[in-house]
């Protein structure tokens, strides 16, 4: 059994504006400015480090929560799963996606960057999946599944 949260802040066309922050356009319309537009660069900069700060926020109320039964924090027996859709908006790009994992709860190797170069995030979904103990040999297509499970620990 295991407890799974889901956290989503806007669809990925959701014409979210995040006045707060004092960004008055929708954000997916800044998402498919060209690189070379500054203005909406800085402003997804703005956004991306908000939402980076929320998942931080999460993270420390976990690891600030003694786990009931007193072993360890509820960030110990915790993961989150930090993903965007594309790796870039602008050309729907479905290379560089990235993805952050935090918590000790998989058993997942922590405080490291790793880089695969042209591995489909299926593999990652498979590695989750054995985490569980689902040792399943696809996730989605199977012709994104070459190699199985990623190495993460």
């Amino acid at each position: 059994m295991a407890r799974v949260a889901t956290l989503q802040y806007t669809n990925s066309v959701g014409q979210a504006r995040m006045r707060w922050l004092d960004i008055h356009d929708d954000h997916h319309h800044l998402s498919h400015e060209p690189d070379n537009n500054k203005d909406a660069q800085e402003k997804l900069v703005k956004i991306n480090t908000w939402l980076a700060e929320q998942v931080a926020y999460l993270a420390r109320k976990l690891k600030n929560t003694p786990e009931p039964g007193g072993v360890g924090s509820m960030l110990d027996h915790t993961t989150i799963v930090w993903i965007n859709e594309l790796g870039k908006g602008n050309s729907h790009s479905l290379d560089d996606i990235p993805f952050v994992l935090i918590g000790g709860g998989l058993g997942f190797k922590s405080g490291q960057a790793l880089k695969f170069d042209h591995v489909t995030h299926n593999r990652l979904w498979l590695s989750i999946a054995d985490a569980f103990g689902h040792h399943i040999p696809i996730f989605g297509r199977k012709d994104f599944c070459n190699g199985g499970a990623l190495v993460l620990s």
